[in-house]
């Protein structure tokens, strides 16, 4: 996320809302590579949108220098564990990895 908040302040991007994660862009297809590696499920939208709220708040504490402090980075988890979701039951199942693998 760092990486690409950093970059698309280089790239001159100023507006929040042109910052959105996209299934076609390449921050989602390094998270879903990097957390799905079969790709054995597919991403939730909500995910999307919490991935899209997450670069926003890197973009704006990297902009707005808080990045000199050693933990600027605590506030911006604080507020994207706030977003968290409940785990499906079919994760928490003794049968996952199996349930993965049938169609």
């Amino acid at each position: 996320m760092e990486k690409f908040a950093r970059q698309a302040l280089l790239e001159g991007i100023t507006e929040l809302g042109d910052l959105i994660v996209t299934r076609d862009c390449a921050l989602f297809q390094i998270l879903n590579v990097h957390y799905n590696k079969g790709n054995d499920f597919e991403v939730p939208d909500g995910f999307l949108d919490v991935a899209s709220l997450t670069l926003q708040e890197f973009f704006s504490a990297v902009r707005a220098g808080r990045d000199l402090d050693p933990s600027w980075k605590k506030p911006i988890y604080k507020i994207i564990s706030k977003l968290d979701s409940e785990i499906p039951d079919v994760f928490k199942s003794s049968n996952c990895p199996k349930e993965f693998t049938q169609d």
